[in-house]
């Protein structure tokens, strides 16, 4: 997995867009978690993301990188962004949320989005339902409503080196289960956590309780 800048904006624009190559080494020896998503667990040791869901967009022997779906961020929507950008836009785009995609590169942008949608300039699938595209093009297709119907906009991106993410998951750091459309997208972002959870049977108070008292 490697990341590149594919487009500058202006010099003293704090966003970026960035790509990640759609060329990735498979995993050799290990279990690849490319399209799954990871739930952080309580107790969590970085507060940047407790309960957090995770949606993995590459992983090989080289590392992993994915996006926190469940994370708005409080002050920037996504018609600040158009703005910013001078994009114009839609009316159904004002109060859509920007997340928080992870503490990597804050600066550059990624739309997580349903398979089916491919950028005049670069997209990414991932696997049979996700891609991912992180090109200014994809934003501007969104405001004019010419963009794919189901997408999350995100700023950042988690990052792991070579066995880090597979250390922490042997910590309990991290429990892994499929990604769906239904969860990544049309879940509202407070109950992705729980909701994620329970695809694996698991309840988030008693998850919560027990940890408490471990």
């Amino acid at each position: 997995m490697s990341l590149e800048i594919l487009l500058h904006l202006q010099p003293s624009h704090p966003i970026v867009m960035a790509r990640v190559h759609e060329t990735r080494p498979r995993l050799s020896t290990q279990i690849d978690l490319t399209g799954k998503l990871l739930i952080a667990m309580p107790g969590m040791g970085d507060p940047r993301f407790a309960h957090s869901v995770v949606f993995m967009c590459a992983h090989s022997d080289e590392g992993a990188m994915g996006l926190m779906i469940n994370k708005p961020t409080d002050e920037l929507h996504l018609s600040d962004l158009l703005e910013q950008l001078s994009i114009s836009m839609g009316v159904e785009m004002l109060n859509r949320p920007v997340h928080f995609g992870g503490p990597v590169e804050s600066g550059r942008g990624f739309v997580l989005h349903e398979k089916g949608y491919h950028s005049s300039i670069s997209t990414m699938d991932v696997n049979d339902e996700f891609a991912m595209t992180a090109t200014l093009d994809i934003l501007e297709d969104l405001s004019q409503g010419r963009g794919p119907l189901k997408a999350l906009i995100a700023l950042g991106y988690a990052g792991w080196g070579p066995n880090q993410l597979e250390t922490e998951i042997a910590q309990n750091g991290w429990l892994t289960c499929d990604a769906t459309p239904d969860l990544a997208f049309d879940t509202t972002d407070g109950h992705k956590w729980e909701a994620a959870l329970k695809t694996l049977g698991i309840d988030a108070l008693a998850l919560s309780a027990d940890a408490g008292h471990a």
